[in-house]
């Protein structure tokens, strides 16, 4: 047992790991999991996707980093990291405050008259949340009535907004929405929804070596699948 539990800790290893906002939530719930069951220790960090893809191309090299499938994709073709798995799928939704009326947005034309009624509307600046809903604004001919009473969030959650009162309607991805107390989250409809892959990228040479492959499969696993559907995520 004692030579075992010697091997066990002599292939233990530290796995730095790049988290975005989307998938914050689900990933922290079963790092603790995954460092019991293999004795391997998480080392993550916490921006936004933009700022993670800037930081590895200045050079940081993480062991892991969990970017959209677009983002990983082009740092593979640019040789910044080797191969990805894609994890989890991501959609779109609209927070209202808590206790307030859920809203209908069935459709997209449900939808368009929801955020035309609304006082105040805050969204992403900057991530795919928000480069799709500037998208989706303009194919439903409401930028410009929406321009004035629109508040951009470069980082973070919009729906903090909406939980403090600042705001009465905010979209981003319902991963994001669901993490603020306070708040409920309605995806939109079928006919406008923008699904967006999350994958667990890494470079050619990761330095914790074969645990990041422990570290990708646990993620697949069956038992892994829940911590992704409860925190707004759909496994891959």
């Amino acid at each position: 047992m004692t030579l075992m539990l010697l091997s066990q800790a002599a292939a233990a290893a530290d796995i730095t790991v790049m988290i975005p906002p989307p998938v914050r939530e689900a990933v922290n719930e079963l790092i603790p999991r995954f460092e019991q069951a293999s004795g391997h220790k998480i080392v993550a960090t916490y921006e936004s996707s933009w700022l993670l893809v800037g930081r590895i191309e200045k050079g940081e090299v993480p062991d892991v980093v969990f970017l959209t499938a677009a983002q990983s994709d082009d740092l593979i073709r640019r040789g910044l990291l080797a191969r990805r798995t894609d994890v989890a799928r991501s959609t779109i939704g609209l927070a209202v405050r808590a206790g307030a009326p859920r809203p209908d947005i069935g459709t997209a034309e449900k939808f368009k008259q929801t955020l035309m009624a609304a006082k105040s509307f805050a969204r992403n600046e900057g991530a795919d949340s928000g480069r799709f809903m500037v998208g989706l604004l303009e194919r439903l001919g409401i930028t410009e009535a929406m321009k004035g009473k629109t508040t951009l969030v470069r980082q973070g959650h919009v729906a903090a907004l909406v939980a403090k009162g600042e705001v009465e309607l905010a979209a981003q991805q319902m991963s994001e929405l669901m993490a603020v107390p306070g708040v409920t989250a309605v995806p939109l409809p079928a006919e406008i929804q923008h699904v967006i892959v999350f994958c667990a990228a890494v470079p050619a040479a990761p330095k914790a070596g074969s645990a990041v492959d422990e570290f990708v499969r646990f993620l697949m696993l069956p038992a892994s699948a829940a911590a992704f559907r409860t925190k707004g995520l759909d496994p891959a």
